[in-house]
Order: C-alpha cells, then sequence, then structure tokens
C-alpha cells in the first residue's frame, strides 16, 4: 500500500517474525544439538522466477535478508553455513552474538519438560513463517524462514530453503508454503506439487488436501507426518491444510486481516 514490492513485503513482513521472539523463527529459535542456533530461509519471485535461500546460517538476525540478496546480488540460489554468514557480513546485514551455552540450557530443560508431558505430540512453538503475496499488479511472490527442529544434528537442513519443498512460486499459477517436520515434506517436493495441482485447475485448498492425500498414500498407517501447507493462486483465492487440526494460518486484505482454522486432515488411516 506505500509503493514498495512484492519482495519488500515479503521481507519486511517476515522480519516481523524473525524478530518476534518466536520459539523456532530467527534467533530466539531452538539450538541445534551442539548448543548453536541455525537458521534456514529463502525467498522467491514470481516474475523473472529467480530464487535465493541460506541455510545453516549463523548469527545473523535476519536470514530472509541474506536470502534476498543471494538472489538480487550473485548469480547463486542456495548459500550455506560459513560461507552465507560471510556474505551477509559482506553485505552489511546486522550480526548478532549469542551465548550458545545459555541456549543449549535453555533447550535442554525444554527438552526435559516435554518428556513429561507424553501426551503432547509435539513442542509448543515448533513452527515456521511462510509468507505468500499477491500484488495489486497481479504478480507473486513468496519467503520462508526458520531455525529448523530444536536439537537438529549441526548441519541439518529442513524444506524452508529449498525451493520446491518448503516455498515455490510460479507467476502464471500460484504459489505455496510449508511448515512442519522438513523431512516429510521434502521427500515429496511438496509445495512444488501443490502448484501443480493448482495449474490442473484444482483451487488452493483443493489442492493442499490433494498433496497431503499423496502423500499418505506412501507413508505406514498411524504416521505422524506434521506437515501444513498454504497456497494463494493468481486471482486471488487462498487455502490451506495440514495433518496437524489446530494450526491456523492468516489471511490479509487491504483493510481486513484474519485468522482462518487449517482443515486437520490427521494421522495416516489407511
Amino acid at each position: 500500500q506505500r509503493g514498495g514490492s512484492n519482495l519488500d513485503a515479503v521481507e519486511q513482513g517476515i522480519w516481523v517474525t524473525e524478530s518476534a521472539g518466536d520459539g523456532s523463527v530467527g534467533l530466539s529459535g531452538g539450538p541445534n544439538a551442539a548448543g548453536v542456533v541455525q537458521l534456514d530461509a529463502c525467498i522467491m519471485n514470481g516474475p523473472d522466477h529467480k530464487a535465493g535461500s541460506v541455510a545453516g546460517l549463523e548469527g545473523i538476525r535476519h536470514p530472509i535478508s541474506a536470502a534476498r540478496r543471494v538472489m538480487e546480488k550473485t548469480r547463486h540460489v542456495l548459500l550455506v553455513g560459513e560461507g552465507a554468514r560471510m556474505f551477509a557480513l559482506e553485505e552489511g546485514l546486522e550480526s548478532v552474538e549469542l551465548n550458545s551455552r545459555e541456549k543449549y540450557d535453555l533447550w535442554q530443560k525444554q527438552r526435559a519438560a516435554q518428556k513429561s508431558k507424553p501426551a503432547e505430540k509435539k513442542p509448543a512453538g515448533h513452527d515456521t513463517i511462510a509468507l505468500l503475496v499477491l500484488g495489486a499488479n497481479g504478480n507473486l511472490a513468496g519467503g520462508c524462514s526458520t531455525s529448523g527442529l530444536g536439537g537438529k544434528l549441526p548441519g541439518r537442513v529442513g524444506d524452508s530453503p529449498i525451493i520446491g519443498s518448503g516455498l515455490y512460486v510460479d507467476n502464471e499459477v500460484g504459489a505455496a508454503g510449508a511448515t512442519g517436520l522438513g523431512e516429510n515434506v521434502m521427500r515429496y517436493c511438496a509445495s512444488f506439487l501443490i502448484v501443480e495441482f493448482m495449474r490442473q485447475g484444482m483451487s488452493p485448498q483443493e489442492a493442499c488436501v490433494k498433496a497431503i492425500r499423496r502423500i499418505i498414500q506412501n507413508e505406514p498407517k498411524g504416521a505422524n507426518l506434521s506437515i501444513n501447507f498454504v497456497a494463494l493462486d493468481k486471482h486471488g483465492r487462498y487455502g490451506a491444510a495440514g495433518t496437524d487440526g489446530g494450526f491456523q494460518y492468516s489471511v490479509t486484505m487491504p483493510g481486513s486481516s484474519r485468522v482462518l482454522p487449517n482443515p486437520g486432515i490427521g494421522t495416516v488411516e489407511r
């Protein structure tokens, strides 16, 4: 509304969550098994079909900005680890020194508390920000950011920075993003699959449900997949679906913003 681009909206929108103290996005997220917070993010622009990603990034406040710089200032798509950090610093992005021991001790306490509550299927706050934008000009963009799974092996990368897994944008069709257990999203290139279902004529919500049903076909009975999707098409239609019944998603338009329920498909019941 202020005249910025779709990419500006994606980047600045994700900044909010990266800075909000969320337990699984940004530097406030849970550390890996070595006590270090490693961040993943990606961004994709519809009109030129360009994308940028960072993975295993340490100490940078806004990994989504690093991903955008990769897209706009290099010939690459994905930078990882120390190389991604050095690039972000060269680009002047804000870095933050973290007390890894303190983060590790806090994570250990949280893990111990979680083990004492066996009825809970997953740790509270395990999530990812996936943001899809349709501009007034009809162009699409999207972004995704996360600190990944708490306690992950150092160097583990989930779906969030992988184009076609955690995020996919096709300016002729629509866009899709994911949250949940990254390994289960990655194995099926799920966001790409959702966009392709929309290309076949499905609504965004139908496409999300269809993708989950496709994944369920290949999984053992009773599996808790923990995958959730949002989708937006070229016409402004939107939808979501997931295996986690409590998952909600937000839809914002000029003058309004709503939080909507996501139809939970549940565990595999074949």
